[in-house]
């Protein structure tokens, strides 16, 4: 189908095309020089010293989650209102999830009384999700994580690069993990890193990214080792030269995406303002400080209560205007049924996931193409 406004557009361009081209040139296809140097400009970025490429988001989560030592018996707090990844990773440890409620209609991220009203004594872990790029309230998580000795990682799929309280997201935590899937606000089509300021998880990382072995193809290439030993059980996690050299193009771009998703967004909440719709974070820059950024990914609103979400959605469809929904409360997934922990059921969240509705957000979108979609969702209700 010919969208007039799809829900996302990736925008390449003569950087990205040369890109591509210049391992095939070199002639070194597997983890390289050019992974290395992407390794050294995000972690410069994010604020930490250690950062690895890897060949996804969910292996990024995983390689978070088993740094962390975390498994059976051991309970994990994550909100439901996220991708199935990050209830995926806790799982692939052999540790529960425990889902946590959002904040509030306006805040849709976990935050600390919502963590501890989940806390047991087998709570080992908080795994945050900074949801559509709004950081999530890092200061009191990390206050409340110190006062129960419990382990913070960050899903940080959403969030390249927001900050609050004048730190970046993905440098709170233990561990954090990005995502430049074929949609995020930077991509080479599938790809993630890992980032970590503690050099005993990056060790761990390094190993368990790549089987175990002491040392890399490349630095056997380079004439730097001969041979290898294998220390841990590891997996085959990497990144490829061709999709770390894309991701540095588009690395070097990302503040004027942004800028443009910055600009989307304010012409979203002005055209919405007053309306039965919903935008959560409305206030966003009024109540935020000076050290707090949001790097925009996707533009969630609100139906109202009782609002036939796929009818509207149908509607808009045959208006041209590609919507989605980020996402349906994990809890109430078939394969979540059972293998999680009792508590308290997130009925807040439930409910809020089930009016939520994506609409279309990239930074080539047009002001005309932002209002044609509002004037569409508004003839709709």
């Amino acid at each position: 189908m010919q969208w007039k406004v799809p829900l996302f557009e990736t925008d390449f361009g003569p950087a990205e095309l040369e890109a591509v081209q210049e391992p095939v040139r070199r002639g070194w296809l597997t983890l390289g020089e050019l992974t290395q140097e992407l390794e050294r400009q995000f972690a410069e970025r994010v604020g930490v010293r250690h950062a690895f490429a890897v060949s996804n988001c969910t292996v990024g989560l995983h390689l978070c989650t088993a740094a962390a030592g975390l498994g059976p018996g051991d309970e994990v707090i994550c909100p439901t209102l996220t991708f199935v990844a990050t209830a995926n990773a806790i799982k692939y440890v052999g540790a529960t999830p425990v889902f946590a409620d959002s904040v509030s209609e306006d805040n849709l991220n976990i935050g600390p009384e919502q963590v501890e009203r989940c806390i047991t004594p087998r709570t080992k872990a908080i795994l945050v999700v900074h949801y559509a790029g709004f950081p999530v309230d890092m200061p009191g998580i990390m206050a409340l994580a110190e006062r129960h000795k419990l382990i913070v990682l960050e899903d940080c799929a959403h969030a390249l690069f927001s900050r609050v309280a004048g730190r970046t997201c993905g440098a709170w935590g233990q561990s954090a993990a990005f995502s430049f899937f074929g949609n995020k606000n930077m991509t080479c089509g599938e790809g993630g890193m890992v980032t970590t300021d503690s050099d005993e998880v990056a060790e761990k990382v390094r190993l368990m990214r790549s089987h175990g072995m002491t040392t890399l193809t490349l630095d056997r290439y380079k004439g730097r080792a001969f041979q290898y030993d294998v220390v841990s059980h590891g997996y085959n996690y990497r990144l490829d030269e061709i999709r770390a050299s894309l991701a540095l193009a588009q690395l070097r771009r990302l503040p004027q995406f942004l800028c443009e998703r910055q600009r989307v967004r304010d012409r979203y909440v002005a055209r919405l303002a007053g309306s039965p719709v919903k935008v959560p974070h409305f206030d966003w820059a009024a109540r935020s400080g000076p050290g707090d950024y949001v790097g925009h990914h996707i533009m969630p609103v609100l139906l109202p209560a009782g609002m036939d979400r796929p009818a509207l959605a149908a509607r808009l469809k045959e208006a041209g205007i590609q919507t989605s929904v980020h996402y349906r409360a994990v809890h109430t997934f078939s394969a979540f049924a059972s293998g999680v922990a009792s508590g308290p059921r997130p009925v807040f969240t439930e409910a809020l996931a089930d009016r939520e509705l994506t609409l279309p957000m990239y930074p080539t979108q047009s002001d005309g193409q932002v209002d044609l979609v509002c004037e569409a969702l508004l003839e709709c209700l």
